[in-house]
C-alpha cells in the first residue's frame, strides 16, 4: 500500500482521509498535517494516524512515500515543489495552481524529482463521464458542437466570513475554483484546448465576497463552445450535457460529489426517443487516488497528462482575468 500523508485536514482533506481509510486497498494514510493541530488530531485519532503542524516534519519522515495536498489554493505550488524535492510523489487537489506559471513550476519540480503528480479532477472518473468520453472518442455523437454545464450548491453560504474558501485571493471568480473548474476540465477533456473565454461574476443573493453567481462562455480551437454556470447560493444541482451532430447526452448527479449516490445519463439519437441509464453509487475520488497509486507503483501511467493539467489551468487563469475585466480573454497556448 502506498504510505501517504494528507496535508490539510479541513472539509475535503477529511473526506479524502475517510475515503482512503474506509475503502482503499492501495493507499494508507500514515500521517496528517494541519495548522489546527488539536482539532485535526481529534479527527485523525479513530483513523489511526498522527498529525503534525508542519509539512517539513512529514517530508523528513522515511515512512511517508506520497503526500495528498488539500490546502488553500495559493499554498499548492510551494508545497508541491517542497514535496517533489524531498522525493515524495504528489497528489494535489484542484486547482493545481491559480496561474499557468505556478502550475508549470509544480509540474517541472515533479519531473525534476522523478515523482508522479496526480490531480483532483475526480469527475473524469465518474462512470457516466467515462462512457460519455468513449462515445465522443468513437464518433458515436458525431461532431461535438456545444457543452452546457452547471454545478451549483449552497454549502458555503453558512461558512464563517474568514474561511479561506470565501476569499477572493484564494477563490477568485465566485465558485470557479470550487466547482466550475470541474466543468471546465471536463469540457477541455472532450473538446480540446480552449481559445478564449468570457466570464461574468457577481454577488446577487448572499454576502459571499468573491461572488455567488458565475457564467462563463468558453470558445475552443475546434470552433465548439461551452457554457459553464456556477451558483453558490442555490440548492444543489449538477448537470453536464454534450451536443453532437449525431445525438446528445445529459448527465445529472443524484447527490453532491462529497457523497455520490449515482447519476442519470440521458442519450438521444437521431429519429429516436431519448433513453435514460441509471448509474448506481461509485467512488470517483477513490478511483482517482488509486490511479495515482498505480502510477507510483509503475502499474499504469497516470491518466491525466501534464499537458491536460496545464490546459485546464491556462483556461482557468483566463476566466479570472475575464471576470475582473468584463472582457473576453485569450487562453494561453501550452503546446
Amino acid at each position: 500500500m502506498l504510505r501517504t500523508a494528507v496535508v490539510g485536514l479541513g472539509w475535503w482533506g477529511r473526506i479524502i482521509s475517510q475515503t482512503i481509510a474506509g475503502h482503499s486497498r492501495k493507499l494508507r494514510v500514515v500521517r496528517g498535517v494541519d495548522p489546527n493541530l488539536a482539532a485535526a488530531a481529534e479527527f485523525a485519532r479513530p483513523l489511526g494516524f498522527p498529525v503534525s503542524k508542519r509539512l517539513d516534519e512529514v517530508l523528513r519522515d522515511p515512512e511517508v512515500e506520497a503526500v495528498v495536498i488539500a490546502t488553500p489554493h495559493t499554498l499548492h505550488e510551494d508545497q508541491i515543489v517542497a514535496a517533489a524535492r524531498a522525493g515524495m510523489h504528489v497528489f494535489a487537489e484542484k486547482p493545481l495552481g491559480l496561474t499557468l506559471a505556478s502550475a508549470r513550476r509544480s509540474i517541472d519540480a515533479c519531473h525534476a524529482g522523478g515523482v508522479v503528480l496526480g490531480i483532483g479532477h475526480e469527475r473524469r472518473f465518474e462512470p457516466p463521464q467515462v462512457d460519455l468520453r468513449r462515445l465522443c472518442e468513437t464518433g458515436e455523437l458525431g461532431t461535438l458542437m456545444q457543452i452546457e454545464a452547471n454545478f451549483s450548491h449552497d454549502k458555503f453560504v453558512g461558512l464563517p466570513p474568514d474561511n479561506w474558501r470565501l476569499s477572493p485571493e484564494q477563490a477568485p471568480a465566485g465558485g470557479m475554483t470550487a466547482t466550475g473548474i470541474h466543468l471546465l476540465d471536463l469540457a477541455i477533456t472532450l473538446l480540446g484546448p480552449a481559445e478564449r473565454v468570457l466570464a461574468h461574476s457577481r454577488t446577487l443573493a448572499s454576502g459571499l465576497p468573491s461572488g455567488d453567481s458565475l457564467s462563463v462562455l468558453v470558445e475552443f480551437r475546434s470552433g465548439a463552445s461551452a457554457t459553464i454556470n456556477v451558483m453558490m447560493a442555490t440548492p444543489f444541482v449538477s448537470r453536464f450535457a454534450a451536443f453532437g451532430s449525431r445525438g446528445w447526452v445529459e448527465i445529472r448527479d443524484k447527490t453532491h460529489v462529497e457523497n455520490p449516490t449515482g447519476w442519470l445519463m440521458t442519450r438521444a439519437k437521431p429519429g429516436g426517443a431519448p433513453t435514460t441509464v441509471d448509474y448506481g453509487k461509485a467512488t470517483p475520488v477513490l478511483t482517482n487516488l488509486e490511479a495515482f497509486a498505480d502510477a507510483v507503483r509503475g502499474m499504469a501511467p497516470y491518466p491525466v497528462s501534464a499537458v491536460q493539467m496545464l490546459r485546464t489551468v491556462a483556461a482557468l487563469e483566463a476566466v479570472f482575468r475575464s471576470a475582473r475585466s468584463g472582457t473576453p480573454q485569450a487562453v494561453e497556448d501550452v503546446g
